[in-house]
């Protein structure tokens, strides 16, 4: 996969810090889950999305992690970051085992194709 990313060499050196640390406190959290976690969903309040991506889990019995930014009023620099980080640009993210596999849609495709069990090791 090749996303068109702007390159650092056109980026003026007196900014390239500021880019680089931008929210990285709250992609260090999100990342260490990621990696210690079978399942992440990371969200946000009032997002009918990720109630459903939560609720398909649950009703699999599948323990996950759950981090939430915000609300359609708040917290957007932060869900901004984490588009940023991941190129996607909805809410849920969701990670199983490390990788990113997409929003509520995605995961209930993997789902209901037997993928996320195969994912999960079951």
């Amino acid at each position: 996969m090749t996303r068109p990313l702007f390159v650092e060499a056109d980026v003026h050196p007196a900014i390239r810090d500021k880019i680089a640390g931008y929210q990285s406190d709250l992609l260090d959290t999100v990342r260490a889950a990621v990696k210690a976690d079978d399942i992440v969903v990371v969200g946000m309040a009032q997002n009918p999305h990720v109630k459903k991506a939560r609720a398909l889990l649950k009703s699999r019995g599948l323990e996950f992690t759950y981090l939430e930014y915000g609300s359609y009023l708040g917290a957007w620099r932060q869900r901004l970051a984490l588009k940023m980080w991941t190129g996607w640009p909805t809410f849920p993210m969701v990670f199983v085992k490390g990788t990113f596999v997409g929003g509520a849609a995605d995961l209930t495709r993997l789902a209901e194709s037997g993928e996320l069990d195969e994912l999960l090791g079951r």
